[in-house]
């Protein structure tokens, strides 16, 4: 009974032992860790970098011509002379802006509108004609509206390509991108001529 006893107390302390034995780390071989390469990879040379554009690019171009798919919507539009801001349209005392369109190779548009108050409201138009087309006239330039309670009177400005549409016999272009991006209001921007460009016709031959 007693070698029992102690071959039970044996195998309990040898059990215990073996449980409690640490475990190895994994032995070092060639492979682990991995050795170093001898050379570093090889890479072919990249396509240079000197001939690329930004996608800006296009829209930044320098216009070099006017392009005029409408002959009678430009005669139209060469007569323009007036700005009316629907900001202060409707004031008592307000008069309309003056705008000047120079024909050439390149049209250029510029003018402006100043409030009759006494806080300075302007608004101002300065670009060059990139496309005349039926009841549609593109502008690359800026509309500056300064209006003397919308950040504290520091002019707020579009940029770009601007839209002047103008619909039937309407003798009023406005301007598409007419939100004011300070404060989201439409500006009603005009540009307006006052009466069709007379043509002159040559009198008739006496037979």
């Amino acid at each position: 009974m007693k070698r029992l006893v102690l071959l039970f107390a044996l195998l309990l302390v040898a059990g215990g032992a073996f449980a409690q034995k640490p475990t190895t780390e994994p032995q070092a071989t060639p492979y682990y860790p991995a050795p170093p390469p001898e050379l570093a990879p090889k890479t072919e040379q990249g396509v240079p970098i000197d001939s690329l554009t930004s996608p800006l690019a296009q829209d930044q171009a320098k216009i070099t011509h006017t392009a005029i798919d409408s002959d009678a919507e430009a005669q139209l539009f060469a007569t323009a002379d007036k700005i009316v801001w629907g900001r202060h349209a409707k004031t008592k005392g307000e008069k309309a802006g003056t705008v000047t369109v120079a024909k050439g190779t390149v049209w250029t548009v510029k003018g402006r509108i100043d409030s009759s108050g006494t806080e300075g409201d302007y608004a101002s138009i300065d670009g060059v004609v990139e496309k005349i087309a039926a009841n549609h006239v593109t502008i690359r330039g800026e509309v500056a509206f300064r209006v003397a309670t919308i950040q504290n009177g520091v002019p707020c400005k579009v940029a770009g390509s601007l839209h002047f549409r103008r619909s039937g016999k309407s003798h009023v272009w406005r301007l598409s991108e007419g939100e004011n991006p300070c404060d989201g209001s439409r500006e009603l921007f005009d540009l307006v001529y006052d009466r069709p460009p007379v043509e002159k016709k040559a009198p008739p031959k006496r037979g």
